[in-house]
């Protein structure tokens, strides 16, 4: 799977619900910085 691809996904879905990563983050029980390395592919699966 191309990570850039899938965080350009999810940032892009994120933005469209009017999200901050901060709120997302919250709503998945998750750190914002986590959602800032799925946004930008760096995270390792």
């Amino acid at each position: 799977m191309d990570q850039i691809k899938i965080g350009k996904f999810i940032a892009s879905c994120r933005k469209d619900q009017g999200l901050t990563q901060a709120a997302l983050a919250e709503k998945l029980g998750i750190s914002d910085r986590a959602v800032s390395k799925w946004e930008t592919g760096v995270s390792q699966s």
